[in-house]
């Protein structure tokens, strides 16, 4: 399906702060629209809760859809808290996820953004994952969008909740996975 005869996009969030940077990623190129459906909390892989959840949303929905599912993956935890850093972040706050850390000499991580993007009811997701390589740091600049203050993307100096959200929404995990979903439904039939 090609971007143009997509019309608009509805993506399955009741999540302003990723609505909003959603739109002005894809801005230009495909309007989004949100819905925020009640889904079940799947447990999983990234990449199996992305499908399930989508799958589930396309049917609700009656159409097609996107949903999302990002994940702070510590190295020195093989990748936990991933997909339930939600929870830990309800649970822990900031300085929690710091402390987890505590006693390891691996402060590295990537913020790991898996969305799904599925035609209509009976149709297969197809799953698109952005990756950003990073550092966990002490919480810096304003706490108003999940764990941004303690993720410092490498190469930077900043946390992403520091930088400006043009910076942020040109190197994010965010970005990199919905270049790939723009580029597949710019070329897809």
């Amino acid at each position: 399906m090609a971007a143009k005869e997509i019309g608009k996009l509805v993506f399955v969030t009741g999540n302003k702060n990723k609505l909003s940077e959603v739109r002005a990623i894809l801005s230009g190129t495909i309007e989004v629209e949100s819905h925020k459906v009640d889904l079940p909390e799947l447990q999983g892989t990234t990449q199996d809760i992305a499908k399930q959840k989508c799958k589930q949303a396309a049917e609700i929905l009656n159409g097609p859809c996107i949903t999302e599912d990002t994940c702070l993956c510590f190295d020195a935890m093989n990748g936990l808290p991933g997909p339930y850093i939600k929870w830990f972040l309800e649970e822990l706050g900031h300085d929690g996820l710091n402390k987890m850390l505590v006693g390891f000499n691996d402060y590295s991580a990537y913020a790991l953004c898996t969305f799904a993007y599925c035609r209509g009811p009976g149709y297969e997701p197809v799953i698109f994952e952005g990756r950003t390589q990073g550092k966990i740091v002490p919480a810096r600049g304003p706490g108003d969008f999940g764990w941004d203050p303690i993720f410092q993307p490498d190469g930077f100096a900043e946390t992403y909740a520091e930088m400006s959200k043009e910076v942020k929404n040109t190197i994010s995990h965010r970005y990199r996975a919905l270049e790939k979903l723009k580029e597949y439904l710019q070329t897809s039939a």
